[in-house]
């Protein structure tokens, strides 16, 4: 599958995929990216893609031109390109969502900056928007790389061990169990004794029933479905 970045800074995003897994599964041809700088698109002889709010407000927003004419030349290249804007103000990211988008061919993320993007640009071209997170950042490319990871990793291919998908966080609506690696002691530290014993059917069970308590502790919200 192939990541579209629309960003002012892609610097900011692409060392993030040069390294570690996305980085083998980019050299794999699992996944590609590329970007689009807004920047480039402006009509206006400073290059300015901000401008004061009408109404009156603190701060700039990236206006219609510059991201109009992007957005245009992907759809042109790509009429199938789904358009993805982070936002504040947007429904949550889920590990759902991820799994969903990656079954997409093009995923575009346009990250916003300043004080955010004038409405009329997600009106037009949002096929969706998320929030990953109920706090605001300086701008959307962390939001975008997090969401990229996210779905990256549930594309086909991109993680060596795919069984490892089954028992993360979030299957199921549970969150994972308490995982150990070796030695078994490690400062007066034991891993559960339970663990050492073989007996994998008897894990699986207490490693179910840790995942219950521990979405009870951390999501007290949060029911089984």
């Amino acid at each position: 599958m192939k990541f579209t970045f629309v960003t002012l800074f892609p610097n900011l995003i692409e060392p993030y995929l040069k390294d570690s897994i996305l980085s083998r599964a980019v050299e794999s041809n699992f996944i590609s990216y590329e970007f689009y700088n807004p920047r480039d698109f402006t009509k206006n002889k400073h290059k300015k893609v901000d401008d004061s709010m009408i109404g009156g407000g603190a701060g700039m927003l990236l206006f219609c031109q510059p991201l109009f004419d992007c957005l245009d030349e992907i759809k042109r290249k790509d009429e199938d390109a789904y358009i993805i804007f982070p936002l504040a103000a947007a429904k949550p990211f889920r590990q759902n969502d991820a799994k969903r988008l990656a079954n997409k061919k093009n995923i575009v993320f346009v990250s916003g900056r300043y004080e955010g993007i004038d409405e009329r640009v997600i009106e037009k071209y949002a096929n969706e928007v998320f929030s990953i997170g109920e706090y605001v950042l300086t701008g959307g490319e962390l939001p975008s790389l997090v969401m990229a990871d996210a779905i990256s990793r549930n594309v086909q291919g991109v993680l060596g061990n795919e069984a490892s998908l089954d028992v993360e966080s979030y299957e199921n609506n549970l969150l994972e169990a308490p995982s150990f690696a070796k030695p078994e002691k490690f400062q007066n530290l034991s891993v559960i004794k339970e663990y050492l014993k073989g007996n994998h059917s008897r894990i699986c069970d207490l490693k179910f029933q840790m995942s219950i308590c521990k979405t009870k502790y951390y999501r007290p919200n949060k029911e089984k479905k």
